[in-house]
């Protein structure tokens, strides 16, 4: 409890130590996935977005959009508030598993985009249960094309992605795994532990 205590309080250095030391800090289920998402969004100009983030984490604010807001869940409740202005990207970024109506969720982002605007949905698959509050659903890539389709989304408008071996869908049955200096980023299609989508209104 000591030893957790002192790296709450001292993260930042230490994450800055391990990043000297060639250590990857971030959750091994995430590398591949921020990378394939920051390549599609640089694809599509960001400069010129007006961005809303429902997730609020530490990656996705690095993108230089033409703005960026935050509305974090579960304070702000994607089942039941909207915003009154739209955006031309809303990023959910391992929320959704999380919410106890994620139609409704998934239709209130469908009104608060701007017509031609993306949603980007990113979930765990094969990992363990992780109550924030609550832990609902998974989905795989046809799983959530069609969960997006029947919220409002043309199926063909929608593009998805994962990634997954089995080394870390074991590491993270115990804790939350770190890559490390030799996390494989091994694709193994059929142990996915996380899964996108880009969905275009």
């Amino acid at each position: 409890m000591i030893f957790e205590n002192y790296v709450r309080r001292h993260e930042r250095h230490i994450k800055d130590f391990l990043n000297l030391t060639g250590y990857d800090y971030r959750h091994w289920t995430r590398p591949v996935m921020y990378e394939k998402c920051f390549e599609k969004i640089q694809s599509m100009g960001p400069g010129t977005m007006d961005a809303l983030e429902i997730s609020a984490g530490e990656y996705w604010r690095r993108i230089p959009f033409r703005s960026y807001m935050e509305a974090n869940y579960p304070k702000f409740d994607i089942t039941e508030d909207k915003l009154e202005r739209q955006f031309d990207i809303i990023i959910a970024d391992q929320v959704f598993e999380h919410v106890l109506r994620p139609y409704r969720a998934a239709k209130n982002v469908y009104e608060m985009l701007k017509p031609g605007g993306y949603f980007v949905i990113t979930t765990p698959f094969l990992i363990r249960v992780h109550d924030i509050p609550y832990d609902c659903t998974r989905w795989t890539e046809t799983g959530i094309r069609y969960f997006l389709n029947e919220c409002g989304f043309d199926l063909k408008q929608i593009e998805t992605g994962s990634w997954g071996n089995r080394r870390c869908v074991k590491a993270n049955l115990k804790h939350w795994a770190r890559r490390g200096w030799f996390g494989s980023l091994k694709n193994e299609r059929n142990y996915p532990v996380v899964v996108w989508a880009f969905a275009r209104k």
